[in-house]
């Protein structure tokens, strides 16, 4: 055994496992993936539809007392969220086996009030959600999409903006002609929150005197989904980047799409778990919401949907007691599907190279994220990393260690403390992406092929 370590690039492994094929494959599925639901809602309905598909059935539709190894049974929380589990042979207060990952994505929510006409055009009011560079939001086509519940309750899907013939929308920016004062300003001044107004149209209504465009708009939504301008208010409409995901490089190494962060580890653990059949511990595909506002509400990680979900389980299987709950998550053990930063040259000076994650150099092991001295980490303990680590070897998964940038640059969270909070054994392990959070991100193929190795070892094998 070398006594010097050093991170192995995944292209040659690959080569060398003769796996080019299989990794060009697995990538189509996630870019199909990710075009079919980029938002939270659309995520969640596509991994119950590809999780029936393979046989998963609803809690719902589970027999008490008949619960056995290998079912395959999902929950759903409030069209936001997804737990898949398939039982294993030891009882669940022995622990389970879960990747929990977030679906939600950086973007711009309307507001509740959004529609208004200045100086003979329509725009939407927006607030952004989670953590965007404004400026990165200007000027690209948006796309909306969302839910609405009109007035009698009837439930209407919205999606305009990314089918060949849809119209799409955008924020307007300054010219540089007249952008002095702009120019002075810091980065992050230049586009103010209040100024993210989504342009939406400009034809006036013929029979209308004030408010004509507004007025002429409001008709054109009535048409098509019978909405009135008060149903804004029982609506849930995001604006996200149009346009589809897309093989990045001449040598189609890398993909580039929206809200990469965090549905490329949603993916791997969902395609993951289609592949277990009858585990030794109950494995777990988690899927939430809320993590870029801080996993808050009754659809984020620090609601107790998943306790719960769990209590449900426990019902089904065995006698039920509080105590076997507490049990079942204090003795689990969890792969925090969150990503990593890749280091990229043209920013270097926020990193640090030695405890950087790579692109094409395998899935990213994070001990702690946080920011500065450690704050609002769970910080794995070195038993834990241990046993990652010798599954990974023992699978030749393609693995690196990440940090979030230097100690005083900045940092991030994931969901990894709240399931710690419960006892639980957890480690963050996800990909390096470039450009996070912005409205197209980057990872690579290499990358998001041995995260899906990984994990799919990691419900495998017991040590």
């Amino acid at each position: 055994m070398s006594l010097k370590h050093e991170f192995k690039n995944g292209w040659n492994v690959i080569r060398e496992m003769n796996n080019m094929d299989n990794v060009m494959g697995y990538s189509k599925e996630y870019l199909d993936f990710l075009n079919k639901g980029k938002t939270e809602r659309l995520c969640a309905r596509e991994v119950i539809k590809l999780a029936k598909e393979q046989g998963f059935i609803s809690f719902e539709e589970a027999s008490k007392n008949n619960i056995k190894c290998g079912d395959k049974i999902f929950a759903e929380n409030r069209d936001k969220g997804v737990a898949l589990f398939v039982i294993g042979e030891k009882d669940i207060e022995q622990g389970m086996k879960i990747i929990a990952s977030h679906i939600d994505s950086p973007r711009l929510d309307l507001k509740q009030n959004p529609l208004y006409e200045d100086s003979n055009m329509a725009y939407f009011k927006t607030h952004y959600y989670g953590g965007i560079r404004k400026y990165q939001w200007v000027t690209i086509p948006l796309a909306l999409y969302g839910v609405v519940f009109l007035h009698d309750g009837t439930k209407v899907d919205i999606s305009i903006g990314d089918e060949e013939n849809d119209p799409v929308f955008c924020i307007n920016d300054l010219l540089p002609h007249l952008s002095a004062d702009q120019n002075q300003k810091k980065l992050a001044e230049g586009i103010a929150g209040e100024d993210l107004n989504v342009l939406i149209g400009s034809i006036p209504c013929e029979d209308e005197e004030e408010q004509s465009v507004k007025y002429n708009l409001l008709k054109l939504l009535n048409e098509k989904y019978n909405l009135t301008e008060e149903d804004f208010l029982s609506a849930e409409l995001e604006i996200v980047p149009a346009g589809k995901a897309r093989d990045l490089g001449l040598d189609k190494s890398m993909v580039m799409a929206y809200g990469q962060d965090d549905r490329v580890c949603a993916f791997a653990a969902v395609k993951a778990i289609f592949e277990i059949e009858k585990p030794e511990y109950t494995v777990v595909t988690l899927c939430v919401d809320k993590e870029e506002t801080g996993s808050y509400g009754n659809t984020g990680m620090h609601s107790r949907f998943f306790e719960n979900t769990v209590a449900e389980l426990i019902n089904l299987q065995v006698d039920y007691s509080d105590l076997k709950i507490k049990r079942a998550l204090a003795n689990s053990k969890v792969l925090s599907g969150d990503v990593n930063v890749a280091y990229d040259p043209n920013f270097a000076s926020v990193y640090e190279k030695n405890n950087s994650a790579y692109a094409g150099k395998g899935v990213v092991l994070m001990k702690y994220s946080g920011s500065r001295g450690k704050s609002s980490t769970s910080d794995a303990n070195a038993e834990f990393v241990s046993e990652v680590r010798r599954i990974f070897n023992q699978e030749n998964v393609v693995w690196q260690t990440g940090e979030l940038g230097k100690v005083d640059q900045g940092g991030g969270g994931t969901v990894a403390y709240i399931l710690a909070n419960y006892g639980a054994e957890v480690i963050d392990c996800g990909v390096g992406v470039l450009s996070m959070h912005a409205p197209y991100e980057v990872v690579s193929k290499a990358d998001i092929f041995e995260m899906y190795r990984g994990y799919k070892a990691f419900f495998n094998i017991n040590l």
